[in-house]
């Protein structure tokens, strides 16, 4: 049997279709299928007007993002695919905090639709810092289908894992 480690919680109806596509050597195929494009995000630059133009799209009142990268150190070892951090620093005599969002590299050659999973996922803990159904409803609110995406992404991280043996 094997573990779906990213798609605990889910439940056993749909992990056996799932092992079912693996047992079949089929999931890399369903996956090309439904996500078949590459985006053109590939710099920090370019990934920071993009994460940007999101912002601005949806969240104008959020505080501003200061920096914006892709991040090597970024990996599944870390638990995550993507940071939103605050970073405080004395300015004169004030404490200044900076707000940064980094995203795992792995995602520079990731569909589009799983940049954009991710980068809304950052964006929305700009509002709720907690995963609560807030949250997630901002989630769908920026990206329709968000939950679909999501659970597809978690096939692609497995998928990945699968390949790399």
């Amino acid at each position: 049997m094997t573990d779906l480690k990213y798609l605990r919680g889910y439940p056993e109806s749909l992990l056996q279709q799932v092992r079912q596509l693996i047992a079949e050597d089929r999931l890399g195929d369903y996956l090309a299928r439904r996500y078949p494009g590459r985006h053109e995000v590939q710099s920090d630059k370019a990934l920071y007007g993009y994460v940007q133009g999101l912002k601005q799209d949806y969240l104008k009142s959020a505080p501003p993002i200061d920096k914006v990268l892709y991040d090597n150190r970024l990996d599944l070892t870390h638990r995550a695919l993507g940071l939103h951090t605050a970073v405080s620093r004395v300015q004169g005599g004030k404490l200044k905090a900076k707000k940064e969002i980094r995203v795992a590299a792995l995602f520079r050659e990731a569909a589009p639709e799983f940049l954009k999973m991710i980068v809304v996922h950052e964006l929305a803990h700009l509002r709720e810092s907690e995963h609560n159904r807030a949250f997630y409803k901002l989630c769908e609110h920026m990206l329709p289908g968000y939950g679909q995406i999501e659970f597809d992404l978690r096939l692609f991280l497995h998928w990945r894992e699968l390949s790399d043996r």
